[in-house]
């Protein structure tokens, strides 16, 4: 089960994340939010906020309670390096 260890905000709506297995990726926040919206999604748009992120047990997490799973991030970060 792959787990989310690092998460570091890299500018332009984008923080680059380190997985359990050694691998890399960039989460382009933007680009995740273009086809999504709720409730929770819509404070990441506020780049302050969106800076608040934390991780937690694995998962990416903003104080609202949004919590993103490792597995899901671990996909669209690895197709953001690959594009």
């Amino acid at each position: 089960m792959i787990k989310l260890l690092e998460a570091c905000y890299i500018g332009g709506h984008r923080i680059e994340l380190a997985f359990s297995d050694g691998r890399r990726g960039i989460f382009n926040v933007k680009t995740y939010l273009a086809t999504r919206q709720g409730p929770l999604l819509k404070a990441l748009h506020d780049e302050t906020y969106l800076r608040r992120f934390f991780v937690d047990a694995g998962a990416l997490c903003w104080p609202n309670g949004l919590e993103l799973s490792p597995a899901r991030l671990y996909e669209i970060s690895l197709m953001e390096i690959a594009a």
